[in-house]
């Protein structure tokens, strides 16, 4: 027979610095089958948890492909710590070449990808195939037979105790900030101390206590979100509502949407009826604190087309929805913060003293403490959830700018239902309360889920990389 000899393809694990090979060191590629790679069971390679520690349980797969030159491409499973071919990190799938060099992790196990002819194959004396080369296959793989999964305990292992074992920190410390939410711990324990420092000063202790809350709650919407954005930004976007609130700002909005607009709100709702109720509450409240806490949106969606800066473009403005959605929340953290602190603690506090004298100033600042923190914690089903959900179609529309207005419209209008939809039935039943603040927190979720689907770098998006051990 003429022509060239059949090839096939072969991944080549490169032994560690210092350690044995595994039992099979060759593990071929069928051209209908992908080969899954990690330390599940059910991987077709499987690797030793306890040497490779850094490999997801299903990490990596290599799979046959129509548009690559070779015929096969790796694709990274949204790992942990991700995939590498020569030595650059790769988000999705990459078309593999000969010779390239798979990396699972930084400093993980390393495999080649090679292609190999048959007749390449030679026979030993004894009568047994077996590579002319050290890096061919035997016949019995050649001829389509599964490679058996290579033991785990095959890895030079023994009972002696590493020094890296005995003291962790120094193998992992350099993963501690980024997969062991170190940040947050070592927040907390500040918190922890200062807390425990201004105890009995409720001027100090609250704001203190009030911070650690909101800023937990605004972690998991960040978290869920899955997209960076410089803190500075966001807590500037917090600190702009709240100085809005305690600006003339605030006075204008008031006169627009509580003088000019029927958005004046009664004292006691039972003078009104829950129609007229909710009409005031649509307007002097889901209108009017909808559009002030959209304002750092807005100003950051503007100062992002100013600045030439690319950096810092990319860091402050507004270019898809979750960037609309960060910015959001974070403006409502600023308002619930001034607002319940400035507004709520001190009147609970206030009335107690009026009503029982000096002397029962312990008791509201008792009452004060138990609103402030189902407030704060609320936040992520009252102001936080109408707040990024405007952001969502803020950034949407920054997306879709022929339909700018029409989208920006009905975010406005839903988040403004919403948000009166909480006040109104606070008036009415805490369990009708509880169903709207679910429902609120569902619209949230629902258009962060969105967002992330629709984002241009969804690749890099940090929240669907569960880094299961």
């Amino acid at each position: 027979m003429t022509g060239s000899s059949p090839r096939f393809a072969v991944l080549r694990l490169v032994p560690p610095p210092g350690g044995a090979a595994l039992s099979l060191e060759f593990y071929p590629l069928m051209p209908s089958t992908a080969v899954l790679i990690g330390r599940d069971p059910r991987c077709q390679i499987i690797l030793d948890s306890q040497f490779y520690t850094g490999v997801s349980r299903q990490h990596a797969q290599v799979a046959p492909s129509s548009t690559s030159p070779s015929g096969w491409q790796v694709c990274d499973l949204n790992s942990a710590n991700g995939t590498y071919v020569n030595d650059r990190r790769i988000y999705g799938c990459h078309a593999l070449q000969w010779g390239d060099c798979i990396t699972l992790a930084q400093e993980g196990p390393r495999f080649i990808f090679e292609v190999q002819s048959i007749d390449a194959v030679a026979l030993s004396p004894d009568g047994d195939t077996v590579p002319e080369q050290a890096n061919l296959p035997s016949p019995a793989v050649l001829s389509g037979i599964q490679p058996p999964h290579p033991n785990p305990g095959t890895v030079a292992q023994s009972d002696a105790v590493t020094f890296s074992q005995l003291f962790p920190i120094i193998s992992t410390g350099r993963d501690l900030k980024r997969k062991a939410y170190l940040v947050p711990g070592m927040i907390t324990v500040v918190f922890v101390v200062l807390m425990f420092v201004t105890n009995g000063s409720p001027q100090w202790f609250n704001p203190l206590l009030a911070a650690y809350i909101a800023g937990g709650a605004y972690y998991f919407v960040y978290q869920l979100c899955g997209k960076r954005k410089p803190w500075w930004v966001l807590i500037s976007s917090a600190l702009m509502t709240a100085f809005l609130l305690l600006s003339p700002v605030l006075l204008m909005f008031i006169f627009v949407f509580r003088g000019i607009l029927p958005g004046t709100i009664p004292d006691d709702p039972a003078t009104v009826g829950l129609g007229v109720f909710f009409i005031n509450m649509f307007f002097g409240a889901g209108l009017m604190e909808e559009l002030l806490k959209a304002v750092p949106v807005l100003l950051a969606y503007y100062i992002g087309r100013k600045v030439r800066s690319s950096p810092l473009r990319e860091q402050i403005g507004v270019w898809e929805p979750l960037d609309g959605i960060l910015l959001g929340t974070a403006s409502a953290v600023g308002f619930t913060l001034l607002e319940t602190l400035g507004q709520y603690v001190p009147s609970v506090i206030s009335d107690v003293t009026l009503q029982a004298g000096p002397e029962a100033g312990q008791l509201g600042q008792l009452l004060g403490l138990q609103l402030l923190i189902p407030r704060i914690l609320g936040s992520i089903s009252g102001h936080m959830a109408y707040s990024g959900y405007f952001g969502y179609f803020i950034g949407l529309s920054v997306l879709k700018p022929s339909k700018r207005w029409q989208i920006l419209g009905i975010g406005y209008l839903t988040a403004a239902i919403l948000h009166t939809l909480w006040n109104t039935t606070g008036a009415i039943n805490i369990l009708v309360l509880a169903a709207v603040g679910m429902i609120s927190y569902a619209f949230l979720a629902a258009a962060i889920l969105k967002a992330r689907a629709l984002s241009p770098t969804r690749r890099e998006n940090f929240a669907t990389r569960l880094d299961v051990r």
